[in-house]
Formats: C-alpha cells, sequence, structure tokens
C-alpha cells in the first residue's frame, strides 16, 4: 500500500478582508493577510505536500478592493500564491469583463464548471485542474451558486446551470472525463452554501469519487466536517481571522483518504510571524485609501450596529430611511447584504462609509397594489428566507410588519400607521439590483411592478444618496423599534 500525507489549507470569503485588527482583553493582533500569510508560509516550510485553496469571494467588502475594482485584491492574493481558487459571486460585482481581466491577472488557476457561454456551449473559464504533488495526481473543480446569475442577468450570452441537480451532472460529467485510476484525490471547490454543500454531496454518484467539498458562501463557522454520502464537507467562515486545515492521509490503491484531522485555526500574533513583504504591500494601497477618505462625513449619537443581515438592524434603519426620504416612497427595502459592516460610527469618516455600503446603483419608486405588497413581504419574511442564503431586507419607518413562523404568514403589515388595503395604491423603492431579481427576491415579476405606469428613476446613485443625507443630519440616532416582528 503507497500512502501519502498532504495538507490542505483553505478560505473562502475573504471578502478583501485585509489588515488585522486588535481584539480581545489580550489586545492580540486578529486576523489580516499578513499574519495569514505568514501562517501559510509557516505550515509550507513545516509540511512536505502543502496546497492552499480558495472557495470564492476574494473581492468585495473593503475600499481597498472597491477602489482597485478588485486589481488590487488579485495583486495581494498573488502574494499569497494560492494553488488552486474557485469563482464566487463577487468576483462578478464590476463585470463579467472585468472578471476576465482580473483573471488573466491572476497567477493561480481559477475553476469553474458550471458557468457556460449559451451559443457555443462552452465553458467560460478552466473547468478543473489536475496538480501532481509528490507523484500523486489530484483533480480540483469548482461550483458557483445561482446568486451569480442575479449580477449577470442583463448579458444572454452567459447561463448557468444553476440547480444542484444540474451541477451535479456538471462535477460527473468532469469526473467521468478526466477521473481515471491515476486521480488519487479528487476535491470540489463550491460557492454555494453549507446546506446545499450538503444536498450537493447526496446527489453524486460513489464512483465519481469526490472526497472533499470545501465549500464557501454561507460563512459558515465548523466545529469539525460534515461527512455525507462519503464526502467529506468543511467551510471556514468568513474572512481573514482562521482559516481551515486539513491532514489526511491518501491511499494511492483505493484512491481515497484513510485517515485525517481537521482544524479552524484563529489567525492570530501567537501563531506564526508576519508577512512584512506582504504587510508592506497591503500598506502602500491602504496609505492612497487613507489620504483620499479619511475625511469626516458625520458624527451619529452613538454607534449604529449590523450584527446580523436576517433582522432589524438600527443601522439598516438608518440606511432604509436615508434612501426613503429622498424617494418619497411608502415602503423602502434595502437588500440586508449591502450594508457589508457589522457596526459603524459615533465617527463617521468617507472610508467608514464606502467600506459600510460599497454597492452603487440606482433607485427606482413603483406604484403597486396593496395585495402585491403583501404578498412581497410574505415572501422576504418567511422563515424559508431567513438563513444564510436567503434574500433579507431592512425597512423604512413608516413600515410595521408582523410575520407568524408557526403559521407561516404575514399576520399583518402597517403603512404610516394604517393597515395595507389590498384594492390601495403604495409607493414601493427599489434598488436597482433587486428590482431586476424581483421575480426571485420579492415573489413579483418585473411586469408587475410597472403594471401601474407610474415608474420613476429618482436616483442613479444609492452611495451618493447615503453621503448626502449623513451630511445632512448630524448626531443622528437611531434603534431597533419593531419594524420586522416575528412570532
Amino acid at each position: 500500500m503507497k500512502t501519502k500525507h498532504f495538507t490542505i489549507l483553505h478560505s473562502n470569503d475573504m471578502h478583501g478582508d485585509f489588515l488585522a485588527e486588535v481584539k480581545g482583553k489580550e489586545g492580540k493582533l486578529i486576523g489580516g493577510l499578513a499574519l495569514l500569510s505568514g501562517y501559510i508560509n509557516k505550515v509550507r516550510q513545516e509540511e512536505e505536500n502543502v496546497l492552499y485553496v480558495i472557495s470564492g469571494d476574494m473581492v468585495q467588502g473593503s475600499l481597498i478592493d472597491s477602489e482597485y475594482r478588485g486589481i488590487s485584491t488579485i495583486e495581494i492574493m498573488n502574494y499569497l500564491a494560492p494553488d488552486v481558487v474557485a469563482l464566487g459571486n463577487h468576483e462578478f460585482d464590476y463585470g463579467l469583463p472585468h472578471l476576465l481581466f482580473l483573471e488573466k491577472m491572476a497567477n493561480f488557476p481559477i475553476v469553474n464548471a458550471n458557468l457556460y457561454i449559451n451559443k457555443y456551449n462552452k465553458r467560460l473559464m478552466q473547468p478543473y485542474i489536475i496538480l501532481n504533488k509528490a507523484g500523486f495526481d489530484i483533480l480540483f473543480t469548482g461550483v458557483i451558486t445561482e446568486k451569480v446569475m442575479d449580477s449577470i442577468k442583463r448579458d444572454e450570452l452567459i447561463s448557468s446551470f444553476v440547480t444542484l441537480e444540474e451541477a451535479s451532472r456538471e462535477v460527473g460529467r468532469i469526473v467521468n472525463a478526466y477521473k481515471n485510476d491515476d486521480i488519487d484525490l479528487t476535491i470540489l471547490l463550491t460557492h454555494i452554501g453549507f446546506d446545499s454543500d450538503v444536498e450537493l454531496a447526496n446527489l453524486l454518484k460513489p464512483e465519481w469519487g469526490v472526497d472533499l467539498i470545501i465549500g464557501g458562501h454561507s460563512h459558515t463557522v465548523m466545529e469539525k466536517p460534515a461527512e455525507v454520502n462519503n464526502i467529506l464537507i468543511a467551510q471556514a467562515g468568513v474572512g481573514s481571522d482562521q482559516i481551515g486545515r486539513f491532514d489526511i492521509v491518501v491511499d494511492d490503491e483505493t484512491n481515497s483518504i484513510i485517515e485525517y484531522k481537521w482544524q479552524l485555526i484563529p489567525i492570530d500574533e501567537t501563531l506564526a510571524e508576519p508577512d512584512v513583504k506582504l504587510q508592506e504591500y497591503i500598506n502602500s494601497f491602504q496609505e492612497t485609501i487613507d489620504r483620499k477618505y479619511n475625511t469626516l462625513v458625520c458624527k451619529f449619537a452613538q454607534k449604529l450596529t449590523h450584527p446580523q443581515r436576517e433582522v432589524e438592524t438600527s443601522l439598516g434603519n438608518l440606511v432604509a430611511d436615508a434612501f426613503a426620504e429622498v424617494a418619497e416612497c411608502d415602503v423602502m427595502l434595502v437588500g440586508s447584504g449591502s450594508i457589508r459592516v457589522k457596526e459603524m460610527g459615533p465617527l463617521v469618516t468617507l472610508n467608514d462609509l464606502l467600506t459600510c455600503f460599497p454597492f452603487d446603483d440606482n433607485l427606482t419608486r413603483y406604484t403597486i397594489t396593496g395585495a402585491k405588497l403583501k404578498k412581497i413581504f410574505s415572501y422576504i419574511m418567511r422563515l424559508e428566507n431567513r438563513n444564510s442564503e436567503g434574500e433579507c431586507y431592512q425597512v423604512n419607518g413608516k413600515v410595521r410588519a408582523t410575520y407568524s413562523d408557526g403559521e407561516h404568514k404575514l399576520v399583518s403589515l402597517v403603512i404610516d400607521g394604517n393597515s395595507v388595503v389590498d384594492s390601495g395604491l403604495y409607493r414601493i423603492c427599489l434598488p436597482g439590483f433587486h428590482a431586476t431579481n424581483a421575480a426571485s427576491y420579492l415573489d413579483i415579476s418585473e411586469e408587475e411592478l410597472l403594471e401601474s405606469g407610474e415608474t420613476r428613476v429618482v436616483s442613479t446613485s444609492t452611495k451618493e444618496v447615503l453621503e448626502e443625507y449623513l451630511r445632512n443630519h448630524q448626531n443622528v440616532h437611531r434603534s431597533v423599534e419593531g419594524r420586522l416582528k416575528y412570532l
């Protein structure tokens, strides 16, 4: 029996989390790519056969990333030198042509099996790669969530096999074509969320020989890998504060893992020396950002928070109220995921603001019936939507909505103190991204939004609206006040 030990380090959903932070009573430095790189370098020196992989969403989440439209992120990732990377949905935030440019910049392979160019039935990205390590062949392929299609919906040339059944068949096509007796280990890098990883694992045929699913998208923190259909599933939370580590023993005869240990390792200054060269490189970007954006916008009366995207938050209430004021609407829906920080204030710089709300979009106001409005709230507030993969919303101060989880229904919807009437007409404002994806996010079609004919683009820039609102509302206060209630 010929066996070999491998160490597989893995990250996901790093979201431009480049800088270390001081945390805890001891004031230790936590996370940041310099410390992360230091640990990866240390493991590469200590262990013989090391692979480092990333399961999507390297970009979006920091001002360094958004200012340079991901170019800075790819340059920094080249320092980390991952062996393989899979696409996440946020890799598409700057547009498909720009993603293809970023891919050419990368000194590492980016794999994806389920994005296609329709007309030619050709995959958009490199579908797989086989790496030889210590005489063992390891096959990697990647699968992405249907969320990617929300970002490129207007590009009719591109499609994705987005159901799990279809994604599983794409994995099957890869391994059927390229997995042979020489392939000793098969690893699937996914960006579909942990629950979907479990479903996908159940759909994969044992003879395809997938050994590991290393996932992302749901930001799941795990105590140990799940084991489903003889496939190990792991994920490493979000950001750079931790890294996943598999130590496995692979049997060359059976092409299988016969022994493994997995750890979720906190990244701090006690773990390894920081990568000084990488820190200097990151600082060169940060200095430019600081010079440009360290101007004070406003001061809040107190710190505002956004700890969970599935519930009403004080910071979410402020953003929704700011947009509602300019839109002069009855209902403002703001995607909770567009607010990218857990807290902000009391002092708010332009850097803070753009880190909190990095996405820019238009705002469009529609007039719809009360019946349609109830349908929307019934859909977005349902229990099944309030998970790591659902699209949740923050709402403006006029709204009071109550949903019963036990009865699975909307109990009441009140606008400005009055119960919503089915036949009444109400003005609802949406960012363009959510209007484009209204059918899947709100259970209402674009055609239904446009039915009344009373539609108006009220702003072409959400960023500018939010900045101007804050500059003109000093010492603003917000709290969680029961705009969205769940029984």
